[in-house]
């Protein structure tokens, strides 16, 4: 419905076709951003808490990132799986988790999808949720995105980081959907001053330099079956819900003619977590917030995501020996701001379900407990699918 597109002013394109062309121009490249403030944290989270090897993670990850551009001619992110991410680095399971262990669970969680797609479980599970609940992981996702943004990143950097902050946001707000000046290039470059001016260390910036090729790993049995109890388990409705199903109505309200289908998400999602334990990268997913992300700067071809993921592909291959101290000069505010406007653009979406009192009800507290709740996803999808099947049922028993 257009009524649920992120109000953004409309874009001058050719007729849809099945081969939608690339570009790489300047809204490509801002759009490209849209996403970082997800994924870098939880990237270097995680290589830090479990030792992971940095450059075959950051090399994998960005050839992820260009083949799905390839791919699907899409801003179709590939984002780090929140909930693995979230345990190795909080280490919820009594450091149980090891680097090991998140390639096991990596491969548990590839290889439970493909089943979950070539059986057509996948087809199932997409025709029986309904949209309102869609809505309301959405609108979970957004509220936790924003409170992210504003508790952890924003204030990440005592009082020059809010001053910072607010800079980025004044900009942001005042170029949000101008294409011809991309918000997120003026963002990302005061950033960059910023970094260079207060930040940067030009020593630990020369011994980061070294060349480097992702490590081949074969996950032990163990390892798999680890990862599937203490990963894979608790991912796997978010995974449903925001990757699959949340991910597919995202490209269809803001690519209609284009969005791709649920099995072919699905795919996707299933492969890449097969590949990526084998080279020794990190479980990824697609995912809405990155999509509604990217196409908020800008973006809106696959082109973004190919200079993203270059973006990532570079560093790991060319800074391996020290990333981390690459990485972490870039001011966690300027990430703060890129992460309240994905999260934001998210909640924009629910908009569509407002004139149903029934849905509008489903939507809010699908995304409270969501967002709200150990498990909120899964006990969002199952308590949201009964309550939008029986509430109009309901209704009308009582009003006969």
């Amino acid at each position: 419905m257009e009524s649920s597109k992120i109000e953004i002013p409309p874009v001058p394109t050719k007729p849809a076709t099945s081969r939608a062309p690339f570009r790489f121009d300047r809204n490509e490249f801002a759009g490209a951003f849209g996403d970082i403030g997800t994924d870098l944290p939880l990237i270097i989270g995680m290589i830090l808490a479990v030792g992971l090897d940095g450059a075959s993670v950051l090399i994998v990850f960005g050839a992820m990132q260009i083949l799905t551009g390839l791919l699907y001619r899409l801003p179709m992110p590939v984002q780090p799986l929140k909930a693995v991410a979230i345990l190795v680095i909080a280490q919820k399971a009594g450091g149980l988790i090891t680097a090991d262990v998140v390639y096991g669970g990596g491969l548990a969680i590839g290889v439970l999808m493909l089943l979950l797609t070539v059986t057509g479980l996948v087809d199932w599970i997409g025709r029986i949720v309904p949209k309102s609940v869609v809505r309301g992981i959405q609108l979970g996702l957004g509220m936790q995105l924003t409170t992210l943004a504003l508790k952890d990143y924003v204030q990440g950097d005592g009082t020059r980081g809010l001053w910072l902050a607010g800079v980025a946001f004044i900009i942001s707000l005042a170029l949000f959907g101008n294409r011809k000046y991309p918000a997120a290039l003026f963002v990302i470059l005061l950033g960059a001053v910023y970094a260079v001016v207060f930040k940067l260390d030009l020593h630990a910036a020369r011994q980061s330099v070294g060349f480097a090729w992702p490590r081949f790993h074969v996950p032990m049995w163990r390892d798999i079956v680890t990862g599937f109890l203490v990963l894979a388990l608790p991912q796997v409705p978010l995974s449903i819900g925001n990757s699959l199903l949340a991910a597919r109505q995202t490209a269809q309200d803001l690519f209609p003619d284009r969005a791709p289908d649920l099995r072919k998400i699905s795919l996707t999602y299933s492969l890449m977590n097969i590949l990526n334990p084998l080279l020794s990268g990190i479980p990824t997913c697609h995912g809405s917030g990155g999509l509604a992300g990217y196409y908020a700067f800008g973006a809106r071809t696959g082109g973004a995501v190919v200079i993203y993921g270059s973006l990532y592909l570079v560093l790991g291959a060319v800074f391996s020996r020290g990333f981390q101290n690459v990485i972490q000069v870039f001011p966690l505010p300027i990430l703060g701001v890129i992460l309240l406007f994905e999260g934001v653009s998210m909640m924009l979406l629910i908009r569509d379900t407002t004139g149903s009192k029934l849905d509008f009800f489903v939507v809010l507290l699908v995304g409270v407990i969501a967002n709200g709740l150990p498990y909120g996803y899964l006990i969002a999808l199952i308590l949201g699918t009964g309550l939008a099947y029986a509430l109009p049922k309901l209704r009308t028993g009582l009003s006969a």
